[in-house]
């Protein structure tokens, strides 16, 4: 793994146990010597995820849309910042760019990102692991949720096993490294 695409809030939530699982992360990343790729932003845990990684002596990629750029929230201290045209190019930009892909806490936009790169993993479009860094229980309901779609048969067991969390960076990391892709999802043989 050299590249790690991180889906963040542009906000610093309600707690400051995000902010600082976002520097517990960053200064991992750098630790580990595997670089940033995120959206771009100088705000919220975005901002401290990417001066993190910067003061830590890692390697930190930006990609955001010309929308965001305008309105100058990008951060001008990146190793790389990448301008694109739409957020839809901007998110292939970052899977292209990526060689697995973490949440950490964040809104809507967070969570619409990671769930169409796991989409896509489950269809074969990548086999690139696909986390959660659960920050302070945030994604608590959203792991539930994803065992109550697996006990009501809208996602298999190999799939529900896909969905890699961990509380700690260094772990969910050591669980990327380990990462075996299940196999595609076929409807001729519903496996």
């Amino acid at each position: 793994m050299k590249r790690l695409a991180v889906f963040c809030g542009s906000s610093n939530g309600a707690s400051d146990a995000y902010k600082e699982g976002a520097i517990l992360l960053g200064k991992e990343l750098a630790k580990q010597g595997i670089t940033l790729v995120y959206g771009g932003a100088s705000v919220g845990i975005m901002g401290t995820l990417a001066d993190t990684v910067l003061e830590s002596g890692g390697q930190v990629i930006g990609v955001i849309p010309t929308l965001l750029e305008e309105r100058e929230i990008s951060h001008r201290n990146l190793t790389e910042l990448i301008v694109v045209n739409s957020m839809h190019e901007r998110k292939h930009k970052m899977v292209d760019l990526a060689d697995g892909f973490i949440a950490l806490p964040g809104g809507p936009g967070t969570l619409e990102e990671f769930f169409e790169v796991f989409t896509w993993a489950q269809l074969g479009l990548h086999q690139k692991p696909c986390g959660i860094l659960n920050i302070n229980h945030y994604y608590d309901l959203i792991i539930s949720f994803f065992d109550h779609m697996n006990e009501q048969q809208f996602l298999q067991d190999k799939y529900r096993s896909m969905a890699l969390v961990d509380s700690n960076p260094e772990r969910l990391l050591e669980k990327f490294k380990a990462y075996t892709p299940p196999t595609v999802k076929t409807y001729t043989t519903g496996k």
